[in-house]
């Protein structure tokens, strides 16, 4: 069921960790829906990227750079991170010097977790952090990419049920980063990383049969573009198709029309396909396309002219016609 954004988004300053690809345009959602007049706080490794925020909001409302995730805490009453993997994660919240949970405590401090990682660190982290009286934490994954992030229409998938007592100002929350009709509520803390991962199984595997379908269609001599829309307009149609067609020249706005920039990089695949593939096997199902697809992707990430690629990229680690 879609979000209710009615309501606003709680009292109190705001504050983000992680401005990396996704983060960035994230947070610079919320800076500019926030009242000018609410504090933005903002965290990353990566001071620069902290000041260049600053830099370039400040005339929506005052940004502060904090000095670790327990500043932000200390400051903001709702706080959004997204960070690389399970270990940040860990770091950012449970850190005992530089963490969360070295602020005071608070009830109602709402963490929203937006980072792809395993759904039972989150679950860890949850509950160590409700035991702590830190506050709420919820895994809030996010699906759409950098284009969805810098557009503001993520979806998010909300580790946590629909009569949640937080629900509005969490409704108010992710309603700056994403479109109302794609907040969906999934039951319990994890079930939304659950959600995630099951989804990006979908969407790793449909991108590698679609780069390897079209490699050996376009060998075969049919044209790239009589392929592409015949197979739209047929049973073998996707969402990755349709948005990240891999095939160069076929659709402009497309990462390989503009040599596979921007998108989703190759060198994460083999982590997200990973998480999916280990939660399959903890819960007794078989993965049997995944861990083959998770392989070739494994070697598609160790190649240094792709790595750093859009995914879609894999089409030109399989030697696909360009």
């Amino acid at each position: 069921m879609a979000a209710n954004t009615n309501g606003n988004a709680g009292q109190g300053a705001f504050g983000f960790v992680g401005l990396g690809a996704m983060g960035y345009p994230m947070a610079s959602h919320i800076r500019r829906k926030i009242p000018a007049t609410t504090p933005f706080y903002v965290f990353d490794l990566n001071t620069a990227f902290c000041e260049q925020f600053a830099a370039e909001f400040s005339s929506h409302g005052p940004v502060h750079v904090a000095k670790s995730a327990r500043d932000v805490a200390e400051h903001a009453s709702t706080i959004v991170s997204i960070v690389t993997a399970s270990p940040h994660v860990r770091s950012v919240y449970l850190d005992e010097t530089s963490g969360v949970v070295a602020a005071a405590p608070s009830s109602d401090r709402l963490m929203l977790e937006c980072s792809t990682i395993d759904f039972e660190t989150t679950r860890e982290i949850g509950k160590a952090l409700a035991e702590a009286g830190r506050g709420t934490y919820v895994d809030t994954p996010v699906s759409g990419g950098v284009p969805g992030a810098v557009a503001g229409n993520l979806a998010f998938l909300i580790g946590a049920e629909e009569s949640a007592s937080f629900r509005q100002r969490l409704d108010a929350a992710v309603g700056m980063m994403g479109s109302p009709e794609k907040v969906f509520y999934m039951g319990a803390l994890g079930n939304g990383l659950g959600a995630k991962l099951t989804n990006n199984y979908c969407a790793g595997i449909i991108n590698l049969v679609t780069a390897e379908a079209l490699n050996f269609g376009i060998r075969a001599g049919i044209d790239k573009h009589a392929l592409v829309n015949a197979i739209k307009c047929s049973t073998g149609n996707s969402f990755m198709l349709e948005k990240v067609c891999p095939v160069p020249g076929v659709d402009p706005a497309a990462p390989s029309s503009n040599d596979y920039e921007r998108g989703f990089k190759m060198f994460m695949m083999p982590k997200d396909i990973g998480l999916a593939v280990d939660m399959a096997e903890k819960l007794g199902a078989r993965a049997t396309t995944g861990k083959a697809a998770l392989e070739l992707y494994k070697e598609a990430a160790s190649d240094p002219k792709i790595r750093d690629k859009d995914a879609s990229s894999v089409y030109r680690f399989l030697g696909g016609p360009e």
